[in-house]
């Protein structure tokens, strides 16, 4: 009997069904991987099983027994715990009185805490100082405080939603072979990722969700990747020029995929732009501090040649949020400069940087990128509005039309150029942020910081198609992402970035992850 039986749940939102009968089991000590593009249904089904929603049809058994939670208290009695993609702890309290919160029946025991604490680090490797605050703590060491608060009442069922989105590579290997010793134990994990590495890695099952269906289960062992990604996005991905297919390798092969899709030469090396004329980006010295004076970047000398994509690779939170700020504008270093094209435009606004030919794709979309209370039109034209206005007067029609020339043209999906931006799902917001950006003129130089987050595979797949397709036409390019294969798979180099400084860097076909990792962790490679 399986541990976790779903049968017929479907759930909905107004007239959205987010879930249509899903039939489903998870059996014991296994790990179940769910995968699926955004609005899928993955988090929706992990919500129902954890008891933050209440299923409209259906019925949910654990044990041989029904399960109805009433909310994730009932669950959590139950032995279902879960590890949400945003953390839930408490920054300036110990790790102790963290995993004490919301535990104390009678009289708080921090001792009895710390003793369980040891022996889940002794089953499970999960060491962290009791008496550290979380403040303190890496986003890794965190997450381990999430696992063992989870932990520490023994659980059945460990329900995992995207928790290596902000991990380094051997954080992440980490997290993986504790999955693997819980089902050692028994116990049941249900993983939701996008990383398809880390499913070919670990899952015994994995099922494709698509439209709140469920298209397949498959058994692992011997699985196709590239067959469970068209399951879920409904199309091949086999093309030689793809994006996808070349993370696809890289993370079937766990190695290095030598610059898939860059141009090569007749014996198949890749062929990198060499540094002539000038560059579209160079950064001379660049020093930032923050409001309390810490510093953020620490000497930053970089260059992006034209034609040419450079990955910026790093834990997050080492400096890449406040290079990309100076970059569109929106801070100002402590000292060095900046050029694009060979001028200077250091103290430079936003529509400075704008009009010198700088495309800015920003970390944080909804904050800086668009106003999502406008018209796709409006967004798509930000800063432009001039092209359609004549003696003081909007041509509505004619930006109207110039939109839908470039919903086409960079496949933005959605019913009209009218709708306003919110309408949008993530992965339509990203591109017609692109598309904006990248049809500036003059455009001489892109940024584009953290282009796939929060997207699916399939938009992933166009974001990078059109990066690249840009850079074939001469632009220079600084990509900074938190995804490293992704990193890999499109950049002609990667520099590392480490507490603010540039630690190291690789060039297309000698790309390691394991090199990459050793200098994302602040270890210097040989």
């Amino acid at each position: 009997m399986a541990l976790l039986e779903l049968s017929g749940l479907t759930k909905r939102f107004g007239s959205f069904t987010a879930l249509d009968n899903i039939s489903l089991g998870i059996e014991r000590g296994e790990v179940h991987c769910l995968l699926g593009e955004n609005g899928a249904g993955k988090s929706t089904l992990c919500n129902l099983i954890f008891g933050v929603h209440k299923p409209d049809a259906g019925t949910m058994q654990l044990g041989g027994t029904p399960l109805h939670p009433r909310g994730p208290a009932e669950a959590i009695e139950r032995g279902i715990v879960m590890v949400h993609q945003h953390f839930s702890l408490v920054p300036n309290m110990s790790v102790a009185e963290n995993l004490m919160l919301g535990r104390a029946k009678a009289v708080l025991k921090p001792q009895d805490i710390i003793v369980r604490m040891g022996q889940l680090a002794a089953e499970y490797g999960l060491q962290v100082d009791p008496n550290v605050l979380i403040e303190d703590l890496s986003v890794g060491e965190r997450q381990r405080v999430e696992i063992i608060k989870c932990l520490l009442g023994d659980p059945q069922l460990l329900v995992l939603d995207e928790p290596t989105a902000v991990l380094q590579p051997d954080e992440i290997d980490a997290l993986l072979d504790i999955c693997r010793q819980l089902t050692v134990r028994g116990k049941s994990v249900i993983l939701v990722t996008h990383k398809l590495g880390e499913i070919g890695r670990v899952a015994d099952r994995t099922t494709v969700l698509r439209q709140g269906k469920i298209i397949e289960t498959v058994a692992m062992e011997g699985a196709d990747i590239r067959s469970l990604v068209r399951s879920m996005v409904g199309r091949d991905v086999q093309s030689a020029g793809s994006v996808l297919a070349a993370t696809v390798d890289m993370e079937e092969e766990a190695a290095a995929h030598p610059a898939a899709g860059h141009a090569s030469d007749a014996n198949g090396a890749p062929l990198v732009p060499e540094a002539t004329g000038q560059a579209a980006l160079r950064l001379s010295d660049l020093v930032y501090r923050d409001a309390d004076g810490v510093i953020k970047l620490d000497g930053v000398n970089l260059s992006v040649n034209p034609g040419e994509i450079v990955g910026v690779a790093g834990v997050e939170g080492n400096g890449q949020t406040e290079l990309g700020w100076i970059l569109a504008g929106l801070a100002s270093p402590a000292s060095g400069s900046i050029f694009v094209g060979g001028r200077n435009l250091d103290g430079c606004t936003p529509q400075q940087i704008t009009e010198a030919g700088v495309g800015i794709v920003p970390e944080d979309r909804h904050a800086v990128a668009c106003i999502k209370e406008l018209s796709l039109a409006e967004n798509l034209f930000l800063g432009s509005i001039n092209k359609f206005s004549r003696f003081g007067l909007l041509d509505k029609s004619a930006r109207r039309k110039a939109a839908e020339t470039m919903m086409r043209e960079f496949d933005v999906r959605a019913s009209s150029s009218d709708v306003p931006m919110s309408g949008l799902s993530g992965g339509n917001q990203q591109k017609a942020v692109l598309a904006r950006e990248l049809s500036l003129d003059p455009l001489l130089f892109l940024l584009a910081a953290q282009p796939t987050r929060g997207l699916d595979v399939g938009a992933i797949e166009a974001v990078y198609g059109r990066i690249r397709a840009a850079r074939d036409t001469g632009l220079g390019v600084l990509l900074i992402s938190s995804e490293l294969e992704e990193l890999m798979a499109v950049s002609d180099r990667i520099v590392v970035i480490y507490r603010g400084k540039l630690v190291g860097e690789l060039k297309a076909g000698s790309f390691s992850r394991e090199a990459i990792g050793s200098m994302m962790s602040g270890h210097e490679h040989v």
